[in-house]
């Protein structure tokens, strides 16, 4: 079985038109039918990429995918909320303004991860008349929720990994401080049932 594989490719690996069309190609040569496009380039919010500059980006990567014939997705980010960036009383309409030049510059999703509240996120599927990825969270509405308000996509980021680090972590201290192994199987996968999703020939 082929399953379709987007990446994370972070604001793109560069910032020219050119850099832009190298990532790209380089995604689909390995294989990813689509991509995550993040509008920062550091750790603080004087890294966010100017608007006009990140649309161009969107479009070269449209234009490159197009050339390959490849329908590619495109998730355009910003990350206003979730950094933050810049004054509270202006997120939701800078994030609106960010979100409506990517779609309008070519991006099939918009991605706005930071925002939890359910009236908030209601709000941004109507403006940005695009559809909308949201970062799952504990604060998050139910995913049924989400669809019912019109989200389109719930990424889980690095939730899942830090969940697996966490069980590895409470292990590791029940077994130095407890002297117990009883944690370690708790909730554990079969063996049996590992090995044959290892062994799983595609089809």
């Amino acid at each position: 079985m082929r399953i379709p594989v987007t990446a994370d490719l972070e604001a793109g690996y560069g910032t020219t038109a050119k850099e832009m069309a190298e990532t790209v190609k380089a995604a689909i040569e390995a294989g990813a039918i689509g991509m995550n496009l993040e509008d920062v380039t550091g750790d603080d919010e004087s890294s966010q990429v100017a608007i006009p500059l990140q649309a161009e980006k969107i479009r070269v990567i449209r234009e490159t995918a197009a050339s390959l014939g490849v329908p590619f997705l495109l998730n355009a980010r910003t990350d206003i909320y979730l950094m933050p960036i810049g004054p509270e009383v202006t997120r939701f309409e800078r994030t609106v303004e960010r979100l409506r030049a990517y779609r309008d510059a070519g991006a099939d999703c918009l991605f706005a991860p930071g925002i939890y509240d359910r009236d908030t996120i209601a709000k941004l599927v109507k403006a940005v008349e695009a559809p909308l990825n949201i970062l799952a969270n504990p604060a998050c509405p139910p995913i049924a929720e989400l669809e019912k308000i019109g989200v389109a996509r719930v990424s889980a980021g690095s939730g899942i990994m830090r969940i697996a680090m966490g069980a590895v972590q409470r292990i590791g201290k029940e077994m130095l401080e407890a002297r117990s192994c009883e944690a370690m199987f708790a909730g554990a996968m079969p063996y049996i049932e590992l090995q044959r999703m290892m062994t799983r020939q595609p089809s």
